[in-house]
């Protein structure tokens, strides 16, 4: 649950449709002016060519270079970006892109961003066009994927650990829903070590929301698009958001899946987040009762208890587990990683009956599956991306109120609960060198933004339903209500009804009526 890339570090954003795709698969009106106008300083960016080759080398794991490869079409390059706006004459960033061409004729760019944040926009658009490899979205748009500052193959890349590290769990990224405690001493060496190993403090402090949304404006022009069309889920729902308040005028479409309410602060939004996973492990729960044998009774109303006798003794005693030994947070974390969506039930309870053998090997694998760790133990850098983004993003608590928030986690999602006394919920960005720049609320009151897009499960985890209402409120969004169970569900392909609603939209620029409604 702490360790890289094994449990989601703020759940609130943590997935996104792209990886709820590959859980699937591994678990069962006016015209903007010239850029040179509009952007002083930053004309060698907007008037720059992609150079654009296969994409052999962007792959950071075996499942990336497969998925890669069976994109056949794919090719990528590199958009260079200034590591600070305010300082467009020095350092910069290379982004890794990924272009998809349209299977017909093309109506311009389908810019994707998967969520996390941390997650990569190449692997969403990869992914994306096999999954929707027959519908409309990949017929008439190129679908572009951008890994954004920090993130996967762009440079700098945020790099906090090795993954030999990371297999032996060795470093933790955050406390809030583990039982991790922490001294000041922890904290700055963590802020040290991924400064030292990212290329330097400058680049751990240019990766926030606000400068990843002008890079996409960046994008945008370069691609040869005068409006953008957008496609976020999750944590892509605030990057998308950010950018329409930046450049409402350079919208042409925007579709935003898993939303994020742009009016909760950090404590707030991560309560509501865990007591989604709560209600989701309620719903496992029910599920399980109705199967032959059920690790957690085939009473639902006492599988929290009998979940804490399973689980609890890891917390003094770990099990073994493939690579390592499992422990309580990582249980958790491997449970939670199944959470996110029904088709991985199965496993969670598997795992969890495994812990009454002596073994941890499901729930770990969960971990990996979620994180996309390959076989051959090479990780993606997704879990110290989103740590590091998240410090520019978010709220800044004091350890009084870190330890406070983890109490109200554990309140509202008991079956977290490890059942000891715990302090030292430290912020693991206390000693970060800058301080956040995003802001609460965000993307508020924005002039002449064009028509947009919510689309919001019932039944979300870790965006709840809440939030998708919250936002399309904001934006004088259109809202599409998807009564069901999981979290984003647009690239999945999975669902005609969302198919066509966001094909009308994305394409046609339709917005579905008021009420209008789907069923998975």
């Amino acid at each position: 649950m702490t360790r890289h890339g094994r449990h989601p570090r703020d759940p609130a954003k943590k997935t996104a449709g792209f990886f709820v795709l590959c859980i699937a698969i591994l678990l069962a009106a006016c015209t903007s002016a010239p850029a040179r106008t509009r952007h002083a300083g930053l004309d060698e960016f907007y008037e720059q060519a992609i150079s654009w080759q296969t994409c052999d080398d962007y792959a950071t794991t075996s499942i990336e270079s497969a998925v890669y490869s069976a994109a056949s079409t794919a090719e990528c390059g590199r958009l260079l970006v200034p590591l600070n706006y305010q300082d467009p004459s020095g350092r910069t960033a290379q982004l890794a892109v990924m272009r998809v061409p349209a299977r017909g004729e093309s109506l311009g760019s389908l810019v994707i961003n998967p969520g996390g944040p941390g997650g990569s926009g190449l692997f969403a658009a990869a992914a994306m066009s096999l999954g929707l490899s027959e519908e409309r979205l990949t017929e008439h748009f190129d679908l572009v994927g951008l890994d954004p500052r920090g993130v996967g193959k762009s440079e700098p890349a945020v790099d906090c650990f090795t993954d030999a590290e990371a297999d032996r769990g060795g470093y933790v990224l955050t406390t809030q829903g583990t039982t991790v405690q922490w001294t000041q001493q922890d904290t700055k060496a963590i802020v040290d070590r991924c400064a030292e190993r990212s290329g330097g403090l400058d680049v751990l402090a240019g990766v926030g929301t606000r400068d990843a949304a002008r890079d996409i404006d960046v994008l945008r022009a370069v691609l040869g698009d005068e409006k953008l069309t957008f496609l976020g889920q999750s944590y892509g729902t605030r990057l998308g958001a950010v950018y329409a308040e930046q450049f409402p005028q350079n919208v042409r479409a925007m579709l935003l899946d898993g939303a994020i309410d742009p009016h909760q602060g950090t404590a707030e939004r991560r309560i509501a987040a865990f007591a989604g996973f709560q209600r989701a492990f309620e719903q496992m729960a029910e599920f399980c009762a109705t199967q032959t044998v059920c690790p957690l009774g085939h009473d639902p109303d006492r599988a929290t208890a009998t979940f804490h006798r399973i689980v609890r003794p890891l917390y003094e005693t770990p099990l073994p587990a493939l690579t390592t030994d499992l422990d309580y947070d990582e249980a958790i974390g491997g449970v939670i990683s199944g959470l996110y969506t029904e088709a991985a039930w199965p496993r969670v309870i598997a795992g969890i009956a495994q812990l009454q053998q002596g073994r941890g090997d499901e729930l770990l694998q969960l971990n990996y599956d979620f994180a996309l760790r390959d076989a051959e133990g090479r990780w993606t850098n997704f879990t110290e991306a989103l740590f590091a983004i998240n410090c520019m993003d978010e709220d800044r608590l004091s350890e009084t109120a870190g330890n406070r928030l983890r109490a109200d986690v554990f309140r509202v999602a008991p079956f977290m609960d490890p059942g000891v006394a715990l302090t030292g919920a430290r912020d693991g960005c206390e000693h970060w060198p800058a301080e956040p720049t995003l802001g609460y609320p965000y993307a508020t009151d924005i002039a002449d933004l064009p028509k947009t897009l919510v689309v919001s499960i019932t039944g979300d985890p870790t965006t709840p339903h809440a939030g998708g209402v919250r936002l399309a409120e904001t934006l004088g969004s259109a809202l599409l209500t998807v009564e069901g169970e999981g979290h984003t569900i647009v690239t999945a392909g999975t669902n005609p009804c969302v198919n066509a609603v966001a094909a009308d939209y994305l394409i046609d620029l339709e917005v579905p009526p008021a009420g209008t409604s789907c069923e998975l």
